[in-house]
């Protein structure tokens, strides 16, 4: 796909937290436990969706789609988290480093953007519900997909090829615990202004764009919404879009507070602490905001459960 050009860089170091091995040890287990679930719960997610008719609807197919990004994801940066926590090392190679930053900014891409088709499957449910099977049929939920994922891989591979191209010196040492696109950048001895430009012309496709219409969609659900007369009405057409717009604040949030917002007076323990939003903790709450006081997962999980424990029994 590209070619490094690693100059006299074979390795970097990975400062992470920089905690006393007890603290270290504490981390590990917590981020064990958190993976574990994370795990788990997306997988979960994508075989209850799969196996049960009930939930082969629009937003369960995207929520499947958000749900391998956030394996992808949480794979590509806890593992070496734990292994750093564990012996107290954060050595990674330099093509390890790279790949590591291409699969995260692919799986974040990938997440905006089923972020905002998920967005516009609320918004027709709620502002255009006579039409909604019509609009939001199975082909054009599959192109929707296919689309956000080919864009993913495509602006990802992009911005990769071009970091991987350019002079790195003798500073190998990054401070954040996974290789992010802002410090591989300072490790360059090349003059990176034309990247950084690149990385701005990209990402507003993935982040800004996605973000308007995100907000767009939500003034013109809430301006129905307001318009239904009875409350148990509004209750009901506000719980279906509630759990998404929960996941987007929380991971909009978290990424325009790292890289939208000035740095100034930002430090790297904030920064870091944020990147844990995004990269550790919105992968384990995607499945489990979800779920919670969804009588159709719920009940698609009693279901398999069942079939499990008789199956079990025989």
């Amino acid at each position: 796909m590209y070619q490094l050009n690693t100059s006299s860089i074979t390795t970097i170091h990975l400062l992470g937290f920089q905690s006393p091995q007890i603290v270290n040890n504490f981390f590990f287990s917590v981020l064990l436990l958190i993976y574990w679930m994370t795990l788990c719960g997306n997988l979960l997610m994508i075989a209850l969706v799969t196996h049960s008719r009930d939930l082969h609807t629009p937003m369960y197919f995207f929520l499947t789609q958000l749900s391998i990004g956030d394996l992808l994801l949480t794979t590509d940066i806890v593992p070496v988290m734990l292994h750093n926590l564990l012996y107290n090392s954060g050595v990674i190679s330099f093509a390890g480093c790279i790949s590591q930053c291409y699969v995260f900014a692919f799986s974040e891409c990938s997440e905006c953007l089923i972020l905002t088709v998920m967005s516009y499957d609320r918004y027709v449910a709620i502002c255009n519900p006579l039409h909604y099977c019509t609009i939001m049929n199975s082909n054009f939920c599959l192109l929707l997909a296919m689309a956000s994922w080919s864009l993913s891989f495509l602006l990802s591979s992009i911005v990769t090829a071009s970091i991987s191209m350019l002079d790195y010196c003798h500073a190998n040492t990054i401070d954040h615990f996974f290789c992010d696109l802002p410090p591989i950048l300072d490790l360059s001895c090349s003059d990176i202004s034309g990247v950084q430009l690149e990385i701005v012309l990209l990402t507003t496709p993935v982040l800004i764009v996605p973000f308007i219409i995100i907000l767009m969609s939500y003034s013109y659900i809430l301006s129905v919404i307001l318009k239904i007369p009875s409350v148990s009405g509004r209750k009901k057409a506000f719980l279906t879009c509630s759990s998404h717009l929960i996941v987007v604040s929380v991971f909009y949030g978290t990424l325009f507070g790292v890289y939208v917002l000035p740095n100034q007076g930002k430090t790297l323990k904030i920064r870091k602490v944020l990147s844990l939003m995004y990269t550790v903790v919105t992968p384990l709450m995607n499945p489990i905001v979800y779920s919670l006081r969804n009588e159709h997962i719920n009940k698609a999980f009693g279901t398999v459960a069942r079939r499990f424990f008789q199956n079990k029994d025989k």
